[in-house]
This record gives structure tokens, sequence and C-alpha cells, in this order.
């Protein structure tokens, strides 16, 4: 065996003895990498800014120039934030949103399938009215909502709530468009061998459709949980409040503390970062799938 000098063991270096991976790093690769890490410090600002502030007094959060760290942090918004039901609008918030994100996977899931690998009269023209129902915003179907609502009697419930939610049609375009990713061999061998189409969605399609129900996990958990307009008019009980509807309901008419705000908000930030570090690398698989072929 050919013994191996210790010298091609030190890592290469060229005329000038600067190492090999130093020669590799372009100018390009450079610029990037900075560019990045300033984007990143740039967007984590306002988080920072919320966790700091939290922890600050109302003259010192409105002091100019400001204080970018606490030289001496209090812990009275917090004590004042949790004077109120924050629990129980924190359980509703969790509760809506995790039921919508359920629901809107499921039914979005099988819809897209349907649309993308069954073949029925007026298919294509199901899915042209979803993608102008992407075009209408939330507020211009707000009052007739409301208004079926009230006549099912289910204003100030859970229901009122959830259900309206469920139908979302990005989330059905979303997955129609990644079930035409779906070879229909596989589809026709599974029904060869003797899958029925409940037992093919469910043990070959869905688990095809894992990145793309991640990403849209986290864009419906997102949306359900900052969904203060529809929440503020169809709630009416402080026990069904939200969190970020409670919060904002701490503001008073003529004084604002922007303590107890950023410490409400930091705690509404919070689900929003475990869900987002759950559904990561599904999130990461489904926004880049389409760039590979």
């Amino acid at each position: 065996m050919k013994a191996i000098s210790p010298v091609k063991m030190k890592k290469e270096k060229d005329g000038r003895g600067r190492p090999k991976w130093f020669r590799d790093l372009s100018a390009f690769k450079i610029i990037s990498t900075i560019i990045l890490v300033l984007s990143g410090l740039f967007f984590l600002f306002p988080l920072y800014w919320i966790v700091t502030g939290a922890f600050k007094s109302q003259v010192v959060a409105i002091t100019i120039p400001p204080e970018w760290f606490p030289l001496n942090p209090i812990l009275d918004n917090w004590v004042i934030l949790f004077n109120n039901p924050v629990w129980r609008w924190t359980f509703n918030s969790f509760f809506i949103a995790s039921a919508e994100m359920i629901a809107v996977c499921f039914v979005s899931a099988t819809a897209g399938f349907v649309l993308a690998k069954k073949v029925f009269p007026g298919r294509k023209l199901i899915f042209i009215a979803l993608i102008a129902a992407m075009a209408l915003p939330k507020q211009v179907i707000l009052v007739p909502l409301f208004t079926m609502l009230a006549d099912l009697g289910w204003v100030d419930t859970y229901k009122g709530l959830i259900i309206p939610a469920i139908g979302w049609p990005f989330g059905v375009f979303l997955m129609k468009q990644f079930s035409q990713t779906i070879p229909n061999e596989l589809l026709e061998a599974a029904k060869i061998d003797g899958c029925g189409e409940i037992r093919s969605f469910f043990h070959i399609v869905l688990p095809m459709l894992k990145p793309a129900i991640g990403a849209l996990a986290i864009f419906t958990f997102m949306l359900s949980w900052n969904d203060y307009f529809s929440q503020l008019v169809i709630t009416r009980s402080t026990d069904m409040m939200t969190l970020p509807l409670g919060i904002a309901t701490m503001q008073g008419e003529y004084k604002t503390d922007y303590g107890v705000m950023m410490a409400g908000a930091a705690l509404a930030s919070v689900p929003m970062i475990i869900i987002f570090m759950l559904f990561q690398k599904s999130f990461t698989q489904g926004i880049t799938m389409g760039s590979i072929k």
C-alpha cells in the first residue's frame, strides 16, 4: 500500500500560499453571501425590536433616539398582559388556525387531485371559477358571508370562524398544480394491483403531495392566525376573541402602551415560528420542487 505523504495531507495551496477553499471563492459568491446576511438581519430586526420592546417601559419605548437594547429591563408589560384572558385568546387562535390548516390541506388535496387527474364535464369551468375567485379580496364577500352566518346562527362561534375558510381557492390551485406531476402510470399500476380510489389517494397520492401540503399548511396557519378583519366582524364576546384581536382591544382611545402591545406581539409570534420550524423541510421542498425536472 502506497504511503501518503504528509505534505499531501495538508491543505492545497497556490503559489501565493492561499488555501484551496479561498481560491474557490469567487467575487459573486462573496457578494451574494454578504447580501443574504444583510437581508436576513434586515428582516429579523422587527422581531428583535418587538422582543426587546416587551421589556421596556412606556417612556423608554417611545424615547428618541431609541434605546436599542433595554438597559433596565422590566416585567411589568408581561404582568399587565397576563392580567387579561390571554390564555383563552391563545387557545382560540391556535384551535381555529390548526382546524383551518388541517381542513384546508385535506379539502385542497382532494379537490386538486380530482381536478388534475379526473376527467368529467365542467372540469375546466370549475378551474376557471377558482382562478377568478382568487382575484376577489375577502372584504368583498364579507357582508354576504356575515348575513349567511347570522341566518345559520354561527356568529361568535368556532364554526363561523373555521368553516368559511375551508374552501380556499389558492389551496385547490396549488394542489392541482402539484397533482399534475404525479405519473398516470403509477395510478394505473395501483388500480391494476387492486387499489381502490380511496386507498390509492391515501397511500400513493398524499405521500407524493407531502411537500405541497407542508407549504400550504404554513400559508394557511399564518393567514388564519393573522386574520384580524374577519375575526373582528364575526366575534362578539371576549371569550371568543383570538390573540391578535384581544391584544388590539387593549389599546386605549387616547393612549397606547407600546410595551404591553409589543409583549402581546412577541407572544403571538411564537406559534407561527414553531409551525414554520415543524414544516420547514416540507415547505422548502414545496417551493423548490417546481425548479427541478
